[in-house]
């Protein structure tokens, strides 16, 4: 039995990773979903969050906004609109996003800003801040 799967995600501007993994979790429409080789054929939403990939001895955490993964036994495949390995990520930036959206979202003239942009922002950046440094959330 195999003890890895192929695992491919891409967004529209490229292929952001491709490796063999041994788990993958992901944020699925109704909740995070586990993956593993020889995984039953599969395919479901993703809601922005974080890829936990387990890849040996080493753990990766890839931000995503939301998509489509489908799974076969051999082979993971995730369509999302972004995605961003951990080295790519501003840390700083990420948070200030994170501030912007929370007071865009407490703001009084919450009639004037689109509600649903600034929770997506936010989502985001949450997503990006627990890819890089998850204990400080």
């Amino acid at each position: 039995m195999p003890s890895t799967i192929k695992l491919e995600i891409v967004t529209p501007e490229n292929v952001v990773y491709s490796e063999d993994i041994n788990v993958l979790e992901a944020p699925a429409m109704d909740g995070l979903i586990g993956i593993l080789p020889r995984h039953a054929p599969l395919v479901t939403g993703l809601k922005t969050g974080v890829l936990q990939i387990k890849q040996a001895e080493e753990n990766v955490r890839i931000p995503i906004s939301d998509g489509f993964m489908e799974v076969k036994p051999e082979q993971i495949n995730v369509v999302v609109r972004t995605a961003e390995l951990p080295h790519e990520i501003d840390l700083e930036r990420a948070r200030r996003a994170k501030e912007r959206a929370e007071k865009r979202l407490e703001s009084d003239n919450s009639k004037q800003i689109d509600f649903a942009r600034a929770q997506s922002a936010l989502e985001r950046a949450l997503a990006r801040i627990k890819a890089v440094d998850h204990h400080d959330l």
